[in-house]
């Protein structure tokens, strides 16, 4: 019987593995890669509420803020649906504390006025009611 070089045993797994598409430990296989889609799209609206909700909660503001402008709403596909939202977010005249944001008004002080443009990403698995948040970037316009 041949014997077979430990080295080249190696490399034929690494290859058998790699031709089946098997992915890294913690990395997602992309289905489909992020394309535009409206932002009154149902999931959009709920990554968009869960974004805001997390920026609120880490916020070290008093005051709540909230999406002015969405400039851009994408989703990409992998074990979950990935949105990217781009929205321009502003504070309003509504505390933390009042727990109500629905009716809350953008401030209308200029010395009380913050603007920020910011990047979401939250991965959504909505058949298991998950939401997570991927990635979030804001700077002040």
């Amino acid at each position: 019987m041949a014997r077979i070089c430990p080295g080249l045993l190696l490399w034929m797994t690494m290859a058998t593995l790699a031709s089946r598409g098997v992915q890294a430990w913690g990395s997602k296989k992309v289905t489909r890669e992020f394309q535009d889609i409206p932002a009154s799209y149902v999931y959009v609206q709920q990554a968009l509420w869960f974004a805001m909700k997390e920026y609120n909660e880490a916020s070290r503001d008093t005051y709540v803020y909230k999406v002015t402008n969405i400039l851009r709403s994408q989703e990409q596909v992998t074990d979950s649906l990935d949105y990217l939202l781009e929205v321009k977010i502003e504070r309003t005249m509504c505390k933390k504390i009042s727990g109500t944001t629905d009716n809350c008004l953008i401030q209308e002080d200029p010395k009380m006025q913050k603007m920020f443009y910011c990047t979401f990403i939250v991965a959504s698995k909505p058949w298991k009611f998950e939401l997570k948040m991927l990635k979030k970037e804001c700077s002040p316009i």
